[in-house]
């Protein structure tokens, strides 16, 4: 079972670094604290994780701070705890030294998802549930400039935003408000091209990876990865059935436009057209 699972490590990162060496120039760039800033650090069985939102991020973290000696157990961590607890360290909070000392020796891993799940998923948690962020920012922004003849109460919350629109502010160059890590690129958010990750896991086979991840870095045995749903966990997950209801609402020039979007992450992580 190792060997299958080492196998299929080699294959990600094999086409992780052939995809970066054809589309990008910057394996000579240098590596800033704006290229670790989403990093978190355990220091404790040296890892360092990218944090890729919805794609396992709360659950990750949970699993960091019981290997840091923060919590007994991942069950016993609160949602605001994990996100709002600064618990854990950064890589941008440390000198140069600090950070290429943790680049050169620390085991680098991060999870992604298929992309245009991810997308969907975001926008569930984010638009389609009281936020008292998402909705004042991001929701009256984009009703206001999609939206022909919206109410003076949609303008007013920014509550109720939809798909299309949503995907409407994602294309549109000119966004009146500026990207969220919730839906940017792993390209961006992780820096895949510059700093070299020893293990890429997916969110479609989570417990797997996750498990296999926690054996190579000789995590205690009573520790796995938490199964549960983080937020609004009486709904269903987003899954590719959910995704395509969403997509369904778009012109097949916006499904498009939203894959050349992603294109990048769809080819580096070997994930197909939808």
């Amino acid at each position: 079972k190792w060997k299958s699972l080492y196998q299929i490590q080699r294959e990600r990162k094999r086409i992780m670094r052939e995809t970066c060496s054809k589309y990008k120039s910057n394996n000579r760039r240098i590596i800033t604290p704006y290229h670790v800033s989403r990093i978190f650090v355990e220091d404790k069985y040296r890892v360092l994780y990218c944090e890729v939102p919805k794609a396992g991020c709360s659950n990750w973290k949970r699993v960091l701070m019981v290997l840091n000696g923060l919590a007994s157990s991942t069950k016993d961590i609160q949602h605001n705890t994990v996100h709002y607890g600064n618990y854990l360290k950064r890589l941008d909070g440390f000198d140069h030294k600090g950070i290429y000392h943790r680049l050169n020796t620390y085991t680098k891993m991060l999870f992604i998802r298929e992309p245009f799940e991810k997308l969907v998923s975001a926008f569930r948690d984010k638009f389609e549930h009281p936020n008292n962020y998402y909705h004042p920012v991001f929701g009256k922004a984009i009703i206001s400039r999609y939206r022909v003849n919206a109410t003076k109460e949609a303008l007013r919350t920014g509550s109720g935003v939809k798909f299309k629109e949503f995907i409407q502010y994602l294309l549109d160059v000119h966004r009146p408000v500026g990207m969220d890590i919730h839906w940017d690129h792993v390209n961006r958010l992780c820096s895949p091209c510059l700093i070299d990750y020893d293990f890429v896991g997916k969110f479609e086979s989570m417990e797997e990876d996750a498990n296999f991840f926690l054996h190579l870095i000789g995590a205690p045995q009573n520790l796995t990865f938490p199964k549960f749903k983080d937020r609004h966990s009486n709904e269903e997950r987003t899954t590719t059935k959910i995704t395509q209801q969403y997509f369904a609402e778009l012109s097949p020039s916006q499904r498009q436009r939203s894959y050349d979007f992603y294109y990048m992450d769809y080819l580096m992580f070997n994930y197909s057209k939808p």
